[in-house]
């Protein structure tokens, strides 16, 4: 059974906004009391949060579809609906999340850092919200936007400043665990170790994490072994730790062809590895023949420019030298580092050309782009004559109209508003006057103007009884013509 995923593809689905509602406050002698329908509720987010208690991303290779809550419709009397709820997914410290095309979204190290990986979508509104002077009782609401539904990638780079590299059977393992804490696996048989283990160590004042990462082969770059499985890992790393086998039964080895085979691999993985600084460890020198090889190489070792010590997981011999070398090394490199820039807000404000659509043509038909009109379309009720009206609005409004003229396009035309494969096509007339036709003008309800004054009704009937009196008066019945 698998226990330690560390890259895992997943899809994330956030909350759908709620659908507003169109309603009209009715009571007693007061049948039409004006609009009252509440906004629909906004959907819930996915949102990746670092948790220092979580070490893998099993979880999520055994349920890989994720998804929040919807928003809830809005209702009559002005109730707004609830909120979807978030969905907090935790990730282990070290977590880099890519597109499906395998860009880099976020770089999720440190407790508590977060990456929203779906939006939740925005409610509707309700008629309540969309009234105004010239539309005092809109008969329509706003549909709820979509949330954000994708696929992404989570890939797991153990977060450490040491990284032991070797050979199967090296002895990376029995280092760590005299080195710190840790308690891994240890066997004498090579892939012993199947998943990086983490140790603390701490050397004078210098408190510093070390990783054993799984055994190196030849060809481990192009997928043998585990090798490029658990490369990853070393990339977080300060300082590379070349641990060689000076006491291997095996006779085409030796620690500097050992040395070498690494080297290749971590050259043709990439990510920067040829540039870590490096020490060697030549372990078990508890062993005769060990010590003798140790001897003989060490030279040659640090003719090449290496640091290198000669150390016993098992007699405890080289080991504080060592830690200490590691240590100075990491707190060299935590000092090289730049200072963290205080968090900065950077405005860009929207240019004065900019209209925030565009519209190109695309063989018959003329296409929409643009963040507001394609929004605009997914809350529009295409069923509902005065919301289609509406959408008419506010496309004219933000100058859709002018452009479309501008591009060449005649009554007729076909008009797409939105991405290819989710577009709204329709045959385009200008300054079209949808929705309600009794309304009068478009978005108008004569149902709702203001009364005339009592002065001025008097008036008006004192006019008409003098009309028809004088009517009366000039009537004669006698009269053929």
């Amino acid at each position: 059974m698998t226990t330690f995923v560390d890259r895992v593809e997943l899809h994330v689905a956030a909350g759908n906004g709620g659908h507003g509602c169109a309603s009209v406050h009715r009571e007693k002698f007061k049948p039409l009391g004006g609009p009252d329908g509440g906004n629909g509720g906004r959907g819930g987010d996915v949102i990746l949060v670092v948790d220092q208690d979580v070490t893998t991303l099993l979880d999520y290779h055994h349920s890989p579809h994720r998804k929040a809550t919807n928003g809830k419709p809005g209702e009559g009397g002005n109730r707004s609906g609830k909120d979807g709820t978030d969905l907090v997914l935790p990730v282990p410290d070290g977590t880099v999340v890519l597109d499906s095309q395998g860009e880099v979204l976020a770089d999720l190290v440190g407790q508590g850092t977060s990456f929203v990986a779906g939006q939740g979508g925005r409610g509707g509104l309700g008629n309540a919200a969309l009234a105004s002077a010239r539309r005092k009782a809109p008969g329509f609401a706003l549909l709820g936007e979509p949330g954000v539904a994708r696929d992404i990638v989570l890939e797991l780079k153990t977060v450490a400043d040491v990284a032991l590299v070797g050979y199967p059977s090296a002895g990376k393992s029995s280092l760590i665990s005299v080195l710190s804490a840790a308690k891994p696996k240890i066997a004498d048989y090579p892939f012993t170790t199947l998943v990086p283990n983490l140790g603390v160590v701490t050397a004078g004042s210098t408190v510093y994490t070390i990783a054993d990462v799984p055994g190196l082969i030849p060809g481990a770059s192009q997928g043998r072994g585990l090798g490029l499985e658990f490369l990853r890992h070393v990339e977080r790393c300060s300082v590379l730790v070349h641990v060689l086998d000076t006491a291997t039964l095996e006779s085409d080895r030796d620690p500097l062809s050992d040395l070498d085979m690494i080297e290749e691999e971590l050259r043709a993985y990439g990510g920067g590895l040829e540039k870590r600084p490096r020490l060697v460890a030549l372990n078990k020198v508890d062993v005769p023949d060990g010590r003798e090889l140790a001897e003989l190489v060490r030279p040659e070792l640090e003719a090449r420019g290496y640091r290198v010590f000669e150390v016993s997981a098992v007699a405890h011999e080289g080991l504080r030298e060592l830690s200490f070398a590691l240590a100075e090394i990491v707190a060299e490199t935590r000092a090289a580092r730049p200072a963290e820039q205080p968090t900065r807000v950077v405005i860009r404000p929207q240019a004065v050309d900019d209209a925030g659509f565009t519209v190109t043509r695309d063989g018959e038909l003329f296409r929409v782009r643009g963040e507001k009109p394609e929004r605009w379309v997914r809350q529009t009720d295409f069923s509902n004559d005065e919301a289609v009206g509406y959408l008419a609005d506010r496309l004219n409004r933000l100058g859709v109209e002018e452009e479309l003229v501008k591009a060449g396009a005649k009554a007729g035309d076909g008009v797409a508003i939105g991405p290819d494969e989710n577009a709204v096509v329709f045959d385009w007339e200008p300054s079209l006057a949808a929705g309600a036709e009794m309304l009068g003008r478009r978005g108008e309800d004569h149902r709702f103007d203001a009364p005339r004054p009592a002065a001025a009704r008097r008036r008006d009937r004192q006019a008409q009884h003098d009309e028809a009196a004088s009517a009366f008066r000039d009537f004669d019945p006698f009269d053929k013509d």
